[in-house]
């Protein structure tokens, strides 16, 4: 999964980008960026940009969705906000299993080994298929790649901003 671009605001997540105009009526193809596509369907309002919109149709499209705005009804008008991000208040994050983290909440945190010494910070989180890897940052600038598994991943804490790993032989 692709870093979160530093135009978001400060409590806000992305959940998906704006695509091409559709139709003459300002319907919009809409690419999820977020693991929870169901949310689309309850949407009312979301940011687009810096813009507060209302939307007033969605419609699923393969694995996109076709929204319309109340703001924007025209075709020429619409397709303005192709290539923006559509946010929503962190507080509207769909809830999570336990265990289960946001990539938003993982990147940036500060990796250990068991022995408490600092290997970076967490900079990226690449989605492989069959586990997530961390892409870690040391501060010389290397990179380190740490499977997140169960194995490696010791412990994880948000709120202090740390991980904990045992690093595979």
């Amino acid at each position: 999964m692709t870093r979160l671009s530093p135009s978001v605001p400060d409590g806000r997540i992305v959940i998906g980008r704006v695509g091409a105009a559709h139709g003459i009526h300002g319907d919009l193809r809409i690419i999820p960026l977020t693991d929870f596509p169901e949310r689309f369907s309850a949407l009312r309002e979301v940011m687009v940009g810096d813009e507060l919109l209302h939307v007033a149709h969605v419609k699923p499209q393969g694995k996109n969705f076709l929204m319309r705005f109340r703001e924007y009804t025209v075709r020429e008008d619409a397709q303005r906000l192709t290539g923006r991000l559509l946010t929503v208040a962190r507080a509207e994050a769909a809830p999570l299993d336990e265990g289960e983290y946001y990539v938003f909440d993982i990147v940036g945190l500060t990796v250990y080994d068991e022995e408490d010494n600092e290997l970076g910070s967490v900079e990226n989180v690449l989605r492989t298929g069959s586990n997530d890897v961390y892409a870690v940052r040391s501060e010389d600038g290397r990179e380190l790649l740490i499977p997140a598994l169960r194995a490696v991943v010791q412990s994880i804490d948000v709120p202090s901003g740390r991980m904990t790993v045992r690093l595979p032989e």
